[in-house]
C-alpha cells in the first residue's frame, strides 16, 4: 500500500466557531462532546487508575473469569520470585508480561489458569535474616532461623503481592501457592523419593561448587559469574619419574626432565593425584635455554609458553599424545608421590600447556578421571573454605583463596618447582547471595542423575516452542554442560532430605513407607516437624517395620535440605490443573534456562517423561536507561513503586501511574536487556496522551450517536469510511497475530502507526467538516459516526490488555452504553468480513497521490482557500475517481473530501479557459488488474487555483457567494434546525 501525505493541521477545520466573526453560528457546529480527559496531570493519573481497579472490578476479574463456561483454558504457570526483598522493576517486567498475555487470551475466550506463587526458602531468605541479626545469628538454633526466616518471608510476600496487584496484574491474590506451604512440601518429598525409587536421586561424595561464605554447596544455577575475577595463576614443573614406555630415551640425557602445568587455582596443587594430556594432540621435549632443563608440553604452545617464560625453546623431539601412556611424574610439593600421566577428553589448547594438574576433589572433570582410573579423591579442604590438618601444618587452618594460595606458592618456590607466577583476569564462580568466590570440593551430597533422563529431556524440548528460538539451543548446551544436580544444600531453612543417618555407620535409611510417614507429618503440620518432633516420631518402629527395616533407634533425622531449585522446580505437580498437568506457558528471565525451566523440565521428565510446558518464552533483564546494571552507588534504581506514584520530588520523579509502567514493557525489546529510566517514561506517558488525544476525539464525536438506531449499512457507507473499515480490520488481524506471538512490542508498534498516521493524520483531518457541519441525522454524518464507534471499539480492545485502566476508563466514557461494563468482560476484537474490501485501495490510495500533489503544492497554506481541478482521460482510474465525485463540480462530495479543498472538479479533458495564477501538476498512477497479474499506468493532471467564492463564516469553506454569508450547504443545514 502506497502511503499518503501527513496532513499538517489546516486553519479553521479544527473549531469553526472559534473565528470572532463565527461566534452567531457557534451553537449550530456539532463539536466533539465528552469528558473522557486528554490529559491527566499529576496525581491525577494513579488516583484515575485506583479509582478504575474498584469501579470495574479488578480484584473480581479473575475469579469471574474462572466461573465462565467456556470450552479452552490457557494455563500460565508462574515461576515462583523470591520473598525476600521489596519489589523492582525485575519483577514488574516479568509481571506485566505475564498479565498481558492472560489478559489477552481471557479477552479471547479462554478460561485462564493462573496462580501466583512465591519462592519462600532456601539462602536468599536466610542470608537476610542473618545478616540484620549480625552477630547474635551464630547463637541461633535451626528453629530459630527457620522461624525468623519464615516471618521475613511472609513480609515480604505481602509487600511484593500488594505492588502486584498494584500494577493491574489479574489474579486471585488470596489463592496462591508458597513453597512453605506444608502440602506444597509434602508434594517435594514424594517426588524426591519417586525420584530416589527409580535410581534417579543418589548419594554420592562427588566435587561440587562450595560457597565458603555460605557453608553450603551450590547448583550451577545459583552461581554468578564475575568477569573481572582476579586470580594468581602459575607455571609448575612436574619431575618425570618413570618415563612412557614408547619415551624411554627422555632420561637419557644430563638435563631433569619435567611436565609443565599451568593453573589459576594453585591451591588445588597440594591434592594432585595426575597430570591429563590429550591422546591427539601432538607433545614436543624442549630444552630451556635459560635453565638447561628439560620439559614436556603441548607442541602447539611452545612459543606462547616459552614467550611467558621469558625465555626461548629448542625442540629436542616431538610425538603423539598417546606416548605419554604409563608415565609418571612426582609431586611438585609432596616427596616420593607419584602422580601418573593419563589421557582426558577434558584436556585442551586454549589455555596453559596442553598438560592438566588433576585434583579429583576439587575439579568436575578431574573427579571423572578419577573414577575411570580409581585414583583417591581426598579434599583437603573443609566448610569454611580452609586446609584441613591433613593439608599438613604449614597450610592447616589458612583460607584457600587467601592465605592458603600465599603458602602453597611460597612452598613451590621453596622447591623450585615454580617457574612463573603472574595474575590473570578471568571469569570466576560466584556466590549469586553473598557475591564471594567459590571453591570445588569434594563432598558427600545428594544428586539428581541427569546422564540418565538427558536424552528423553532433550526430545522433549524439541516439541516446545521457544521464544526468541535460540532459547532452545542456549538450554541444550546448558543442559549438555551438566553431568549432575546437586540437590542438598547444608542450611537450615528449607525442606528437609527424608532420610535417616546410622549413628555411627556410614549407612542411611529411606524407603516408600518412611517417606511417605514423613510427608503425612508435613502436610498436616509443615516441615518443622523434622526440627521439632522427636526422632521416634519421625520415624516409629512400627513404620521401620512395616518395610523390613532394621533398629529406628540406630538411627537419626538427616540435616540436609532440598535446592530451592528442587522446591521451585516441583512447582508443577502442586499448582498446575488437570490430569495433564502441563502449562500452555511458562515466561521468565533468561537466567532461568539453567534455573526453574531446567529444574522443572527435569524433575517433570524424571517422574512422568513429559514436558511441564508446551511454551517458553524468555525475557531480558532490566537495565539502567544508558545500559548499565542498575545500582544504589550509581543512583540508577528505579523503584516501580516510585514511578507509578512518584517520588519525594515529583518535579524530577513524577507519577506516571502503572499503566506508564506498562506501555514501557509492552514497546521495549523484552527480549534483549530492557533499558529505562525518566527518558524512557516519559516517552512512553508521552505515547499514551496522544492515544488519549485520539480517543477523546472519538468518544466526543460518537455523542448523539445510538449505533442500535442510527448506524448506516456498510454498502450505503462514504467510500472513505468503508474504506477505514477496512483498514481497521487488517489492523485487528494484525494486532490479533502480534499477541498470538507474544510480541507485544509489535502490538506498539501497530497501534502508534495507526493512532497516529491512519487516524489522526489522515482520516481525522478529512472528516471534521462532515461531523462537525452537516446536519446532526445526515447520513453522511451518520456514516462517519458508524466507522468512528467501529474503530473505538477495535482500537480499545486492541491495547486494553497492555493498558487496562485506560481501556476500562475509555469504557466508562462511551456515551451510548446503556450500562457501562468492562472491557474485558466483553470478549476481544470483532470485526465483519464484509468490511474486507481490498479494491477500495485503489480508489482511495489514487486520491490521496492527488491529493498529496495538491497538498505539497501550497505548503503552509489552508487547502479550502483553492479549488482543485482533476484532469483525468477516460479510463479505469477516470471511473474510480467518478465513484468518489456523484456529481461533475461539488463542494461537498467524497472527492472533494479528501482533498480537503473548497470545491473539486473532476474532468474527461482540460478545461478550455486557464487561470493565470493556477498550479498545475501531473502524475502517474499503476492501477491492478485481473487480480494484480496486470496494471494499467494511468496519467493525471491536478490544477490548483485560488478559490473564487467567498469563507463561510460556519464552515470556513470557500463556498459562500457573498461575503459574511453561509454557503448553500451551511444555509440548508441551518435551515433545517
Amino acid at each position: 500500500m502506497t502511503r499518503r501525505l501527513v496532513v499538517r493541521s489546516v486553519a479553521g477545520a479544527d473549531s469553526p466557531q472559534s473565528s470572532p466573526n463565527s461566534s452567531r453560528y457557534r451553537d449550530t457546529v456539532l463539536l466533539p462532546q465528552t469528558s473522557f480527559p486528554m490529559k491527566l496531570l499529576g496525581r491525577q493519573q494513579p488516583d484515575m487508575e485506583l479509582e478504575i481497579q474498584q469501579k470495574c472490578g479488578f480484584s473480581e476479574l479473575y475469579s469471574w473469569q474462572r466461573e465462565r463456561k467456556v470450552k479452552t483454558e490457557f494455563c500460565l504457570h508462574d515461576g515462583p520470585p523470591y520473598a525476600n526483598g521489596d519489589p523492582h522493576v525485575g519483577h514488574a517486567l516479568n509481571k506485566i508480561l505475564k498479565d498481558i498475555a492472560n489478559r489477552y487470551h481471557m479477552m479471547r475466550g479462554s478460561r485462564v489458569h493462573f496462580v501466583p506463587g512465591w519462592d519462600c526458602h532456601g539462602l536468599p531468605i536466610e542470608t537476610k535474616v542473618l545478616s540484620e541479626l549480625g552477630e547474635n545469628a551464630q547463637t541461633l538454633s535451626a528453629m530459630e532461623i527457620r522461624e525468623k526466616a519464615r516471618s521475613f518471608a511472609k513480609a515480604a510476600i505481602e509487600k511484593q503481592k500488594s505492588a502486584f496487584a498494584r500494577w493491574g496484574v489479574m489474579a486471585d491474590w488470596d489463592n496462591c501457592y508458597y513453597t512453605f506451604d506444608g502440602k506444597y512440601e509434602a508434594k517435594q518429598l514424594r517426588i524426591f523419593y519417586q525420584m530416589y525409587d527409580k535410581g534417579l536421586i543418589y548419594r554420592s561424595y562427588k566435587p561440587v561448587f562450595w560457597s565458603p561464605s555460605s557453608r553450603t554447596a551450590l547448583a550451577e544455577a545459583e552461581l554468578e559469574y564475575n568477569p573481572a575475577h582476579v586470580s594468581r595463576s602459575v607455571y609448575v614443573r612436574f619431575p618425570l619419574l618413570k618415563p612412557p614406555p614408547k619415551l624411554a630415551s627422555l632420561t637419557g640425557g644430563s638435563s631433569p626432565v619435567s611436565f609443565l602445568i599451568w593453573t589459576t587455582q594453585p591451591w588445588t596443587i597440594p591434592a594432585n593425584q595426575a597430570v591429563c594430556y590429550m591422546p591427539e594432540a601432538k607433545y614436543a621435549a624442549v630444552k630451556c635455554s635459560t635453565s638447561g632443563d628439560v620439559y614436556i608440553l603441548a607442541e602447539d604452545k611452545i612459543s606462547p609458553v616459552a614467550s611467558t617464560l621469558e625465555t626461548t625453546f629448542d625442540v629436542i623431539s616431538t610425538f603423539s599424545g598417546v606416548n605419554l601412556e604409563g608415565g609418571t611424574c612426582g609431586h611438585p610439593l609432596i616427596p616420593d608421590k607419584v602422580s601418573p600421566l593419563l589421557p582426558a577428553n577434558h584436556v585442551t589448547m586454549a589455555k596453559g600447556t596442553g598438560l592438566v594438574h588433576t585434583a579429583p576433589a576439587h575439579g568436575m572433570e578431574d573427579y571423572s578421571v578419577a573414577s575411570q582410573h580409581k585414583l583417591p579423591m581426598d579434599c583437603l579442604v573443609d566448610e569454611d573454605g580452609v586446609f584441613t590438618n591433613a593439608a599438613g601444618p604449614e597450610l592447616e587452618n589458612k583460607a584457600v583463596l587467601e592465605e592458603g594460595t600465599d603458602v602453597v606458592i611460597k612452598m613451590l618456590r621453596t622447591a623450585k618447582n615454580l617457574l612463573k607466577e603472574e595474575e590473570v583476569v578471568h571469569s570466576y564462580p560466584c556466590d549469586w547471595r553473598t557475591k564471594k568466590p567459590v571453591v570445588i570440593r569434594a563432598s558427600k551430597q545428594w544428586f539428581v542423575n541427569i546422564t540418565d533422563i538427558k536424552a528423553t529431556a532433550k526430545e522433549l524440548l524439541k516439541t516446545v516452542k521457544f521464544i526468541p528460538g535460540a532459547a532452545l539451543n542456549s538450554m541444550v548446551d546448558m543442559l549438555d554442560r551438566r553431568p549432575y544436580w546437586c540437590i542438598s544444600r547444608q542450611r537450615a531453612w528449607g525442606v528437609p532430605i527424608p532420610v535417616f543417618h546410622h549413628k555411627t555407620k556410614d549407612e542411611y535409611l529411606i524407603n516408600r513407607q518412611t517417606t511417605e510417614h514423613i510427608a503425612k507429618l508435613v502436610e498436616e503440620h509443615g516441615s518443622d516437624v523434622w526440627w521439632t518432633l522427636p526422632p521416634q516420631q519421625l520415624l516409629p518402629e512400627d513404620v521401620v517395620a512395616q518395610a523390613g527395616g532394621p533398629d529406628a533407634l540406630e538411627y537419626v533425622p538427616g540435616k540436609d535440605i532440598l535446592d530451592i531449585w528442587f522446591d521451585s522446580g516441583t512447582s508443577w505437580s502442586c499448582v498446575l490443573p488437570g490430569t495433564e498437568q502441563r502449562a500452555d506457558l511458562y515466561l521468565e528471565g533468561k537466567d532461568q534456562l539453567g534455573g526453574w525451566f531446567q529444574s522443572s523440565l527435569l524433575t517433570s521428565v524424571a517422574t512422568r517423561a513429559k514436558a511441564p510446558f508446551k511454551t517458553v518464552m524468555v525475557h531480558g533483564f532490566t537495565l539502567g536507561e544508558k545500559g548499565e546494571k542498575m545500582s544504589k552507588s550509581l543512583g540508577n534504581v528505579i523503584n516501580p513503586d516510585t514511578v507509578i506514584d512518584g517520588g519525594k520530588d515529583q518535579s524530577k520523579e513524577p507519577p506516571y501511574g502503572a499503566d506508564v509502567l506498562r506501555w514501557w514493557i509492552a514497546e521495549s525489546n523484552v527480549f534483549a536487556e530492557v533499558t529505562i529510566g525518566p527518558s524512557a517514561l516519559s516517552a512512553a506517558r508521552d505515547d499514551i496522551n496522544k492515544l488519549r488525544n485520539t480517543l477523546r476525539f472519538l468518544l466526543g464525536n460518537v455523542a448523539g450517536f445510538n449505533p442500535e438506531t442510527d448506524s448506516v449499512p456498510v454498502k450505503n457507507m462514504y467510500v472513505i469510511d468503508q474504506y477505514m473499515l477496512h483498514l481497521i480490520q487488517d489492523f485487528a488481524t494484525k494486532i490479533t497475530d502480534s499477541y498470538k506471538q507474544y510480541d507485544f512490542g509489535k502490538v506498539i508498534r501497530l497501534l502508534k502507526a495507526f493512532y497516529t498516521r491512519e487516524l489522526s493524520s489522515f482520516y481525522f483531518s478529512i472528516v471534521k467538516d462532515r461531523l462537525y457541519c452537516e446536519s446532526e441525522n445526515d447520513p453522511k454524518r451518520r456514516s462517519c459516526q458508524t466507522a468512528l464507534a467501529e474503530i473505538l471499539d477495535v482500537l480499545v480492545r486492541s491495547f486494553a490488555p497492555i493498558l487496562p485502566h485506560l481501556a476500562e476508563e475509555v469504557f466508562q466514557h462511551i456515551p451510548y452504553a446503556k450500562e457501562p461494563k468492562s472491557v474485558f468482560r466483553t470478549g476481544w476484537i470483532n470485526t465483519s468480513s464484509i468490511w474486507k474490501k481490498p479494491g477500495l485501495e485503489e480508489a482511495v490510495e489514487s486520491a490521496c497521490a492527488m491529493r498529496d500533489s495538491f497538498l505539497g503544492s501550497i505548503p503552509g497554506k489552508n487547502a479550502a482557500e483553492y479549488e482543485v481541478i482533476i484532469v483525468i482521460e477516460p479510463g479505469l482510474l477516470f471511473e474510480i475517481m467518478e465513484m468518489l465525485q456523484a456529481e461533475e463540480s461539488s463542494s461537498t462530495s467524497q472527492l472533494n473530501e479528501l482533498m480537503m479543498a473548497s470545491q473539486t472538479t473532476l474532468l474527461a479533458q482540460e478545461p478550455r479557459e486557464r487561470t493565470a495564477d493556477g498550479i498545475e501538476l501531473t502524475g502517474t498512477f499503476l492501477i491492478n488488474l485481473e487480480g494484480g497479474d496486470i496494471r494499467e499506468e494511468s496519467s493525471y493532471k491536478v490544477i490548483v487555483v485560488p478559490a473564487a467564492r467567498e469563507k463561510c463564516p460556519r464552515c470556513w469553506k470557500h463556498t459562500s457567494q457573498t461575503v459574511d454569508t453561509l454557503c448553500p450547504r451551511c444555509a440548508e443545514v441551518i435551515g433545517a434546525k
